[in-house]
């Protein structure tokens, strides 16, 4: 055998008993392309928890606001007289509407379809009582195939204060 046939003949047995290359490249090609989308999926799902976090946030900041307010200006003080009068009505609309003026991002607080303000106040609504304002939003699921998984694509994220009445005096 001349050095040229010899070079041929390893060439030939180092292919026999090395695997396919074909074989392992497509392999490898398929567990990249299963661990990606696991990866894609996870990271997908923690940018999706961080926003949830990003809206509750800001909920719970308005809910402070709105509870503040409502301690100073539970009602609407009709005669001015500084104090609290029966059938003066509560001044709900004028808390809803500061919760609502709070934030337009990352929660736009004054779509009325999607978020809810409740305030409630001890009967009557004198100083010393307490009120509670309770913000609901629906926060839309952005992860792909979550709500096949769940069968919902929105979540309701809830955040509440509670506050002491600071005004009126009861007769």
């Amino acid at each position: 055998m001349n050095h040229e046939q010899q070079v041929e003949h390893m060439h030939n047995q180092r292919k026999s008993l090395s695997p396919k290359r074909g074989v392992q490249r497509g392999q490898s090609l398929v567990e990249l392309a299963i661990s990606l989308t696991v990866i894609l999926w996870l990271l997908a799902g923690a940018i999706d928890l961080g926003s949830a976090l990003f809206a509750w946030i800001a909920l719970r900041d308005a809910a402070e606001e709105g509870a503040l307010y409502a301690s100073l200006y539970p009602t609407v003080d009709s005669n001015n007289n500084g104090r609290y009068d029966n059938g003066e009505p509560l001044n709900t609309a004028a808390i809803a509407a500061r919760v609502r003026a709070t934030s337009t991002n990352p929660v736009n607080l004054n779509d009325a379809v999607n978020v809810t303000v409740n305030v409630e106040m001890t009967s009557p609504p004198c100083a010393g009582g307490a009120v509670t304002v309770t913000v609901v939003y629906n926060y839309r699921i952005m992860m792909p195939l979550t709500s096949t998984i769940i069968g919902t694509n929105t979540i309701p994220i809830r955040a509440s204060a509670t506050n002491t009445l600071l005004r009126y005096s009861c007769p």
